[in-house]
């Protein structure tokens, strides 16, 4: 493997994001070296890629093959099937990745399905644990239709929770039911939110209005976790319900953060494991050659699609192609 290729950022091409050569990385002693067949994109890294300088090679979420185990004898075997996480260049046809962020895969689970895992997938698993057990509490999820809700309104109905969604749009309503909401909210305002109120759990990245309405909807000791603004990073709110109804918690979360207490591998072996038994479906709604990254990036960010967009970085005889 003398040439490898990666996307990087390319101001000068139309879409910012192509794919070109690179070097071969090098392992330590405790990472694994994996040829990767499939990436998925995360609306957070597509807006810090399209914005980045020249040659920055971006990138979480892979799935592959280990071509060389760790030379610690840490984690997966040569020819393990896997998916990792790494903190920027995963859009690559081999990377090296700390066996701490890999998991090995069941057979039942695709390279597509296992490459939506890492950030999504794990963002919603640690968020829904600040509440503690959730069987018969109620929970909301904001931005329910994303990559993180997608995950979160599943994950949240096998622990138990009602579970309420909330969209931007009417016609969203359908898909949400379908992967587990009880009730649905439309729109921003603290009137939608307060139809159900109150919940013991919020779990939002809209931020905005979305934000100020979990805030004002919470129950005692209930949670609200500020996972991202996809909507707005500023909120106005008026603190005197959130401190009236009493042991109410705002909970900043950062993913990175999030796995110094846990590897990364520990979580995504359960997810991987959940799809493998049929309790947890990725909605992967864009399928992709990865030289296609700039148009479907785009996409992304123009909210074009709903769930996630995973791009093949070469052809498997195991993964579907049609979802």
């Amino acid at each position: 493997m003398a040439a490898n290729h990666a996307v990087v950022v390319d101001r000068a091409v139309p879409g910012t994001l192509t794919v070109r050569e690179v070097t071969l990385p090098n392992p330590l002693p405790s990472e694994a070296m994996v040829r990767v067949m499939a990436i998925s994109l995360n609306r957070g890294e597509t807006r810090r890629a399209v914005e980045a300088a020249d040659s920055w090679c971006p990138g979480w979420d892979l799935a592959g093959v280990v071509v060389q185990a760790a030379a610690d004898g840490s984690g997966p075997p040569t020819s393990a099937r896997v998916v990792g996480l790494l903190r920027s260049g995963a859009w690559a046809e081999t990377v090296v990745v700390p066996t701490s962020a890999l998991a090995e895969l069941p057979d039942a689970v695709t390279f597509a399905q296992a490459a939506t895992l890492p950030v999504a997938g794990l963002t919603a698993l640690y968020s829904l644990a600040k509440r503690g057990l959730l069987l018969h509490r109620r929970v909301c999820i904001t931005g329910a239709t994303g990559g993180v809700g997608d995950f979160a309104v599943q994950l949240a109905r096998l622990a138990g929770a009602e579970v309420i969604a909330q969209v931007r749009r009417p016609d969203q309503v359908a898909m949400v039911e379908q992967i587990g909401a009880d009730a649905v909210v439309i729109g921003e305002e603290t009137t939608a939110f307060a139809q159900h109120a109150p919940y013991d759990l919020v779990l939002d990245s809209v931020g905005g209005p979305c934000l100020a309405a979990a805030l004002a909807t919470l129950t005692k000791d209930g949670v609200c976790v500020s996972l991202g603004g996809s909507a707005s990073h500023e909120a106005t709110c008026d603190f005197r319900q959130f401190r009236q109804t009493g042991r109410t918690t705002l909970y900043g979360f950062m993913l990175f953060e999030e796995l110094t207490l846990e590897p990364a591998s520990v979580g995504l072996a359960h997810l991987a494991g959940l799809i493998a038994v049929g309790q947890l479906k990725p909605t992967i709604s864009v399928e992709a050659p990865w030289t296609q990254i700039g148009q479907v990036a785009r996409q992304l960010l123009d909210r074009k699609f709903v769930g996630k967009a995973v791009l093949h970085v070469a052809a498997s005889p195991d993964e579907t192609t049609a979802h």
